[in-house]
């Protein structure tokens, strides 16, 4: 269990408040703009994008499963699952009769 510097609970107010100094310190970047859930969708989007497996993101962010990974990080996923059903479309025939 973590705590805080004075041995108080750590709830997500104190993880919020310490994330933000130190974006805070990141030239660029507006403190305000930014929690820790967002870093963690852009740590999925940077893999997805990036080509990682979705089942390797959902073990890195610590899903049971990747449907779960798939219901909360649609947004971030649908440009790599896009992309792939448009190579599949280009690999596969669009009707039987390009079969013959």
């Amino acid at each position: 269990m973590f705590c805080t510097s004075i041995g108080t609970e750590l709830d997500a107010a104190n993880v919020r408040r310490a994330f933000r100094r130190v974006v805070a310190l990141t030239p660029g970047l507006n403190a305000a703009d930014w929690t820790p859930r967002e870093l963690r969708h852009s740590f999925v989007s940077l893999l997805s994008a990036s080509g990682v497996q979705i089942e390797q993101i959902s073990q890195l962010v610590g899903h049971k499963s990747t449907q779960v990974t798939e219901t909360v990080y649609w947004h971030e996923l649908r440009p790599v699952l896009t992309e792939g059903a448009e190579a599949m479309d280009e690999i596969l025939p669009r009707n039987r009769e390009s079969l013959s």
